[in-house]
């Protein structure tokens, strides 16, 4: 007897795969800090079809430990297929930072009236602004690095309020030289129109293609 699947569920199963592959990447013994979840907990929910349960605990694993961009990817695929739009967004994010590093800073706009920007940023990636990493042209003159801004939390940006941000950088080699505490300045032309103060630096993940 052939039995006949549906598009859903060959979707599910699409899922629940995509998501597996990536639970077996995580080593056993990592645990999220607050809430102690582990690829043991991530299982159960898969064995129990709570895909989305599933991928937010994934999520969390791979903050508590660094996990190459192929990761992030098949968390990406798999929000994908469930329509999870913000998710399908930080997921893709976050296997861009593996690529290439990232930047976490406090980031502070100017105000319109001392020429920062006439809009706020919105939550999420929408920009790759540029900034002034100590890089000097033979003339003197600042070469500004592109960095792509992703602005944490629900609420946008607005002109004259600060936020936490992270940083991909187009080239993290010309980051490295930073440590916590030093401040770069965001351009969009001249004045700036932020500044950057750096909490931390997170290097390439060691794997990633």
């Amino acid at each position: 007897m052939t039995v006949v699947r549906n598009d859903h569920n060959q979707m599910m199963e699409s899922q629940d795969s995509l998501l597996l592959q990536a639970a077996q990447m995580c080593p056993a013994n990592v645990r999220t800090e607050e809430a102690g979840i582990g690829v043991a907990d991530v299982l159960d929910y898969l064995k129990h079809d709570e895909w989305e349960m599933a991928l937010l605990l994934l999520e969390d694993v791979g903050d508590a430990h660094p996990q190459p961009a192929e990761f992030w990817s098949l968390l990406a695929e798999a929000a994908r297929q469930m329509w999870l739009h913000k998710d399908v967004a930080w997921c893709e994010w976050r296997a861009s930072e593996a690529r290439v590093g990232a930047v976490l800073a406090e980031l502070c706009l100017a105000r319109r009236e001392d020429g920062g920007r006439a809009l706020p940023v919105p939550p999420g990636h929408v920009l790759k602004p540029l900034w002034d990493v100590g890089l000097r042209a033979p003339g003197g003159d600042p070469l500004f690095c592109i960095a792509g801004l992703w602005i944490e939390g629900r609420d946008p940006l607005e002109p004259g309020g600060c936020s936490s941000v992270r940083l991909a950088p187009f080239t993290f080699e010309h980051w490295r030289h930073f440590k916590p505490g030093d401040v770069v300045t965001m351009h969009e032309g001249q004045p700036p129109v932020g500044t950057a103060r750096i909490i931390e630096l997170i290097s390439p993940v060691a794997g990633t293609s």
